[in-house]
């Protein structure tokens, strides 16, 4: 079942953020400051890609202060943006009883586009 939602998820607007992900992702790897970033991003393209039957959890040896600046450093240069789309294709998806799945999954997604430092994928 999971697979089914995933294929739906792509034309639902899955593509396109795991789209802005990957290129998010390419830009920061350009420079030596920008690879941890991209490094995160990329894990969370693949989890844009295929979010169901995914979990995301926090790690529990996150707690520290080097998260907390690398998520503040992260929600401008590109958290905000990806946050925004995936809040945008939520409300649109949650308007219909078919989408309600597919908006719980962008709301999640929105959360951790904005702080995705501290977090694992599983």
């Amino acid at each position: 079942m999971s697979f089914i939602g995933n294929i739906i998820w792509l034309l639902f607007g899955g593509l396109i953020t795991a789209i802005e992900y990957f290129i998010s992702s390419l830009l920061l790897m350009l420079t030596i400051i920008g690879i941890p970033f991209g490094l995160q991003t990329m894990k969370l393209g693949v989890l844009a890609l295929w979010p169901f039957g995914s979990k995301v959890v926090d790690r529990p040896q996150a707690s520290g202060c080097l998260n907390t600046l690398m998520n503040v450093i992260w929600i401008f240069i590109g958290g905000i943006w990806i946050c925004i789309s995936h809040l945008v294709f939520g409300i649109l998806l949650a308007i219909t009883i078919i989408g309600i799945p597919f908006a719980r999954q962008h709301f999640k997604l929105a959360h951790i586009a904005l702080v995705p430092f501290g977090k694992d994928i599983r």
